[in-house]
């Protein structure tokens, strides 16, 4: 129990170094040895775990997925599918702010789709697919109560993702920063942030 307990540390540990190199250094500075040089181990170490460092990038893709799934599926008790929608859009942002990194490799990065395009073809993205399943579930569930009229579900959702990922890439990029000194906003960048989302939100429920 105990040494699998530290076969874990360990690929913990990689993983958090390989995501911080990637991220800091970009995909194709990074290299094995480097990694290994981060955490103090010799790149034999690190080829026990993973075979290559595309091995390594879509492994941290499947880590962030399973945590932004972790961070939805407790709001499918909320009843009111709008509601619901709204915490989700919430919840997106605040993954994004707490964990940056993560989200530069899942949704900014193109290796990680390179490595799903190039090891499984056309077999489907499972790690995304959980995640914008239970959005396009909870804008039907919209759209059975009034909202989204003359809309399709798949257009909704895509415009609803596209509109958070929009203002988090804005931010995760530094460009935001720059945006609101333009437009004038005098608060924060988050605040900033909190205030779209709810304009954006008052527009979906004007669809009703």
């Amino acid at each position: 129990m105990k040494k699998q307990k530290q076969k874990e540390d360990l690929k913990v540990l990689i993983l958090e170094a390989a995501k911080k190199l990637f991220v800091q250094q970009g995909y194709e500075s990074t290299s094995i040895r480097k990694i290994a040089q981060e955490i103090g181990f010799s790149p034999t170490t690190i080829y026990l775990y993973y075979k290559d460092k595309n091995d390594l990038i879509y492994a941290l893709h499947q880590v962030g997925f399973t945590m932004m799934r972790d961070r939805f599926m407790p709001l499918g008790v909320v009843e009111d599918p709008f509601e619901r929608l709204k915490a989700v859009g919430k919840n997106y942002i605040e993954f994004a702010l707490d964990n940056p990194e993560y989200y530069e490799v899942m949704f900014m990065m193109k290796e990680p789709m390179d490595f799903l395009d190039q090891q499984c073809g056309s077999e489907q993205w499972q790690e995304g697919e959980r995640v914008l399943e239970f959005l396009k579930m909870t804008v039907a569930q919209c759209q059975q109560q009034g909202y989204f009229k003359g809309m399709t579900v798949e257009a909704v959702t895509m415009q609803a993702w596209a509109a958070v990922h929009g203002l988090v890439t804005l931010h995760v990029t530094q460009h935001l920063e720059k945006i609101i000194d333009v437009v004038g906003f005098e608060e924060g960048v988050k605040d900033m942030m909190y205030a779209s989302f709810e304009a954006f939100v008052q527009m979906m429920g004007s669809t009703k």
